[in-house]
């Protein structure tokens, strides 16, 4: 799926392609979720689209995307986790996403947003870990209106450079990402050796 793509959908089936292309998300559309926000906020600049509808169905489409994978790992359990653990490229997002939730706790859900498939990961997680609706909804939503207030921005105003802003947001995504577990892993190795050094003294 292209920019091209997400056009001849909106201008087929209107709002509900920025909709369903942002729901679709979590099952792996092959273009970035920033990319399909950013293409929101072009089209309501153009005037394909009013801006406020488009606007609200993209929060819509990101929202609901995200919330089904709560949804899912509430409903399904760890089965969930364990299947998607046994494909390679899913594999290691998982362990990332635990990481993140075990140094953030709850808090891992607003930074989760700023990585690709983390975002989309996180949810099973904490849904699979019984954490409360309304907690998850109040933290994941709350940061969904932030983010994607910010790509839909974006795109209103800087339209034409929508395909390069999303790859370097992707790919500089998983260096953030890449940095995020190299720090956590040395926060945990630095705690654990403080922790027996402490023993030892005792």
């Amino acid at each position: 799926m292209s920019i091209d793509s997400i056009l001849d959908g909106i201008h087929h089936f209107g709002y509900f392609a920025l909709f369903f292309s942002l729901w679709l998300g979590i099952v792996g559309m092959p273009i970035p979720d920033e990319v399909v926000v950013m293409t929101g906020g072009m089209v309501g600049s153009l005037h394909l689209l009013q801006t406020v509808p488009a606007y609200v169905m993209t929060y819509l489409g990101v929202v609901s995307g995200l919330s089904l994978g709560y949804i899912l790992g509430r409903v399904m359990g760890p089965h969930v986790v364990e299947r998607l653990r046994e494909k390679k490229k899913i594999a290691p997002y998982i362990q990332k996403s635990d990481q993140l939730l075990e140094k953030y706790g709850s808090f891992a859900l607003v930074i989760s947003y700023c990585f690709p498939v983390v975002r989309h990961v996180l949810p099973y997680l904490v849904g699979v870990n019984k954490m409360p609706f309304p907690k998850y909804a109040m933290i994941s939503y709350s940061t969904g209106l932030l983010w994607t207030t910010i790509y839909f921005i974006i795109g209103y105003y800087f339209g034409g450079n929508i395909e390069r802003i999303g790859n370097n947001v992707y790919k500089y995504g998983y260096y953030g990402l890449a940095a995020a577990v190299i720090f956590i892993s040395s926060a945990a190795v630095i705690k654990a050796i403080r922790k027996k050094k402490k023993v030892c003294s005792e």
